[in-house]
């Protein structure tokens, strides 16, 4: 990171704008309003990247069942394959496609409905044969499903290397940033706020951006502003390199059971939701989650069944009641922005969700409406968003 040393430094007395959480989406942030000329402190208690941003590999895709996340996934995927150029810096993109697996002719019927919106923004997916999965995956049983779909231009990419460019490219234009420094309250006067203050001192600033994922329902609370998030821990191992090496497989993804696999270095990365995973903030590795896994994997890919673990990791996804961002502008206290509740695709959106509070902030009309993403959908008698299936 650039300023590594200045990240420790004192606060500043003030900021125009504070960014509380410094993961892939508060240093996304940070580097759009610095490049519009936004004055920047961006705040993260622990290091950069210490949340849910520091997962090894991040999935990159635009294909959802909803037309918002499908803009948000579309734009971001655009602005990953220019990421070397703008802000810069090499963040490992491999547009290897996302393949989804689907058991039944209903799973295959509801993507159909999916591919054709996704088809009309651009997106290149298509429902395939298994014959054709196959090819793309050959671990996979294609005994067990009826058909798949498929993007090509999705892929993954390195969330570290990706919040890196972002922090330093915001610094490069002015951001400042501050690491080990924990927000303790907001303050608000008169339906506004006009100050941070933090672990090593205060800080002035008329507008705050809550970026905290997991964590992000405390920082609400301290404007009196509710933001339904709940931590639930996300797990995934890693195989020692094989042999023979795995070919270049597509992201690959069970619809019916969560199984996800893919490639990692010379071996697979593989990962599933516990079912029964507890709300938490609990982000230890546990090695007694692997029989799912490995039951999981003799249904879809038998001959992964047995893989063995080198290692494993363990991550906060950031949980709203429909699985979709909470990401817009509170109504109640003046300047009061947030970008949080991405339940598993903060890093897929981040670039898009940077560019909406940048515009958001500076008065701009966004490049699409995220109004149903507000966090008060869930307190007024409307519908809520339609949930996030995919």
């Amino acid at each position: 990171m650039a300023d590594t040393a200045h990240q420790r430094g004192p606060l500043p007395p003030h900021a125009e704008v504070v960014i509380v959480g410094g993961g892939v989406i508060g240093s996304s942030v940070a580097f759009h309003l610095a490049e519009a000329g936004v004055g920047v402190l961006l705040l993260e208690r622990d290091a950069l990247a210490s949340g849910s941003s520091g997962k090894p590999i991040g999935g990159v895709r635009a294909q959802f069942s909803d037309p918002l996340n499908v803009a948000l996934g579309a734009r971001s995927l655009t602005r990953y394959a220019d990421f070397a150029s703008r802000p810069g810096g090499d963040i490992g993109l491999r547009r290897v496609g996302y393949l989804f697996l689907l058991p039944t002719d209903a799973d295959v019927e509801l993507f159909r409905h999916s591919v054709a919106m996704q088809n009309a923004q651009g997106v290149p997916s298509r429902i395939i044969d298994m014959d054709e999965a196959l090819r793309l995956c050959p671990y996979i049983d294609r005994s067990r499903y009826a058909a798949a779909a498929y993007s090509p231009e999705d892929g993954w990419a390195y969330p570290e290397r990706v919040v890196a460019g972002y922090v330093t490219a915001a610094q490069r234009l002015g951001a400042q940033v501050r690491t080990g420094c924990a927000v303790e309250e907001i303050v608000v006067a008169n339906g506004g706020i006009t100050a941070v203050v933090t672990s090593r001192g205060t800080v002035s600033t008329g507008a705050v951006v809550c970026s905290t994922g997991a964590w992000s329902e405390r920082i609400g609370q301290m404007v009196g502003v509710d933001l339904p998030v709940v931590p639930v821990r996300r797990q995934i191992a890693f195989s020692p390199p094989l042999s023979p090496r795995p070919p270049v497989i597509p992201f690959t993804i069970d619809f019916g059971t969560t199984l996800y696999f893919h490639n990692a270095g010379e071996g697979l990365l593989m990962g599933i939701a516990d079912p029964a995973q507890a709300v938490g903030f609990e982000r230890g590795y546990d090695e007694t989650w692997l029989p799912l896994l490995h039951d999981s994997a003799a249904r879809c890919c038998p001959s992964l069944a047995d893989m063995e673990v080198e290692r494993g990791w363990a991550g906060l996804y950031e949980m709203t009641p429909d699985h979709n961002a909470l990401l817009g502008e509170a109504a109640s206290v003046d300047r009061f922005l947030y970008a949080t509740g991405f339940s598993g695709h903060g890093f897929v959106q981040a670039p898009a969700v940077g560019e909406v509070v940048r515009d958001l902030y500076t008065g701009r009309a966004p490049f699409v409406d995220v109004s149903p993403f507000s966090a008060d959908r869930f307190s007024r008698s409307a519908a809520v968003s339609e949930a996030n299936i995919i």
